[in-house]
């Protein structure tokens, strides 16, 4: 892809972004009672107090490394879902290290997170595994294996690591030296957004500088010259589900980890669903994953504040999600324009 392609994607996303948000304006207009204060809010309100901005740093989070995980395995145009699956197993793998083990301070949470991101490779790569071995979906069978994941873990939870003490299906309490500090006082940001930042470093170099990420990257382009040019395709989609696996069941451990006392999930969280989103927003380029990542947090936190405060529900920010994973699905939105642009780099 040329500079100028990238920048027209660049463009297209804004103007994609642009659009929803006008939609949302009109929602509310039509909707509250109060749109003024509602918009204010939603806008505004994210970055009214310090509190408020780390909420959406604490929100940036899991949804960077389920972004990252899912460009990773989208670059190779395998559509494994399992990010909400290896994201949910991987911190039930990372509860047992630190309700059970006792080890130094920094040593604890590595194992742990760790340990989370293997689960979480595993747990991806299987999908990956029958896709080359007997060309099942993957699509199909990621889906299948998140309820896996959830019944199977809150079995384990259950039967495991459950606090019978506590009046509801948690786990017991963390060991302290298990836990991620916190970096920015009076919130909750914790040890974990600097993780991701160099989570997202990594990724880009493995993407865009190694021979694998070349491999994988070229897969997902065109799989038949992939495999005309030599190209080890199983090897590599199997790789690029591993990858993406384990780094979403490092989130999982991770924002267990920073942000809570003990196994309290009673859903699947919803994290590797929203990091579909990110990836598209992104264009399954990990440079782009944090803005997105951001973008989404920033507009989910402005709807959860707008809702304590006016007439206006939250859940509206699925309207706007669904608008722009419409708008940036559709390849004939802005087409005629792109064409343009190609005719006349090849007549300069």
């Amino acid at each position: 892809m040329t500079k100028s392609q990238r920048l027209f994607e660049v463009y297209r996303t804004g103007l994609v972004i642009l659009i929803s948000l006008l939609i949302a304006m009109v929602i509310i207009l039509l909707v509250s009672e109060e749109p003024g204060e509602a918009m204010k809010l939603f806008l505004i309100g994210p970055l009214d107090s310090l509190r408020h901005i780390g909420n959406v740093l604490e929100m940036m989070v899991p949804l960077l490394f389920t972004g990252l995980a899912v460009s990773v395995m989208f670059s190779a145009s395998q559509f494994n879902l399992g990010a909400e699956g290896a994201f949910f197993f991987g911190a039930i793998g990372a509860a047992f290290i630190a309700v059970n083990w006792n080890l130094p301070p920094v040593i604890h949470p590595t194992v742990a997170i760790l340990w989370g991101g293997l689960i979480g490779s595993i747990f991806c790569g299987i999908p990956g595994l029958l896709k080359v071995k007997w060309g099942s979906s993957e699509l199909v069978s990621s889906l299948m294996f998140n309820y896996i994941a959830y019944f199977f873990g809150l079995y384990l939870i259950n039967y495991f690591l459950r606090d019978v003490n506590a009046g509801a299906m948690v786990s017991h309490r963390f060991v302290e030296t298990s836990k991620l500090i916190k970096i920015i006082p009076k919130t909750r940001v914790h040890f974990g957004i600097l993780i991701a930042a160099v989570m997202v470093v990594i990724t880009a170099i493995f993407l865009f500088r190694t021979r694998w990420g070349y491999r994988i990257r070229v897969i997902g382009t065109n799989i038949r010259f992939a495999r005309y040019s030599g190209i080890n395709t199983d090897r590599a989609i199997i790789l690029s589900q591993v990858i993406g696996g384990f780094i979403a069941g490092m989130g999982g451990s991770i924002e267990l980890l920073g942000m809570y006392r003990r196994f309290e999930w009673q859903y699947l969280p919803g994290y590797g669903w929203t990091g579909v989103i990110v990836a598209i927003l992104a264009r399954n380029n990990p440079v782009y994953v944090p803005v997105a990542a951001f973008f989404l947090a920033y507009m989910r936190i402005g709807a959860d504040i707008m809702s304590r405060s006016t007439d206006m529900p939250n859940e509206f920010v699925a309207i706007i999600q669904g608008i722009i994973i419409i708008l940036i699905a559709a390849t004939s939105f802005l087409s005629k324009q792109r064409h343009k642009m190609v005719v006349k780099e090849a007549m300069s």
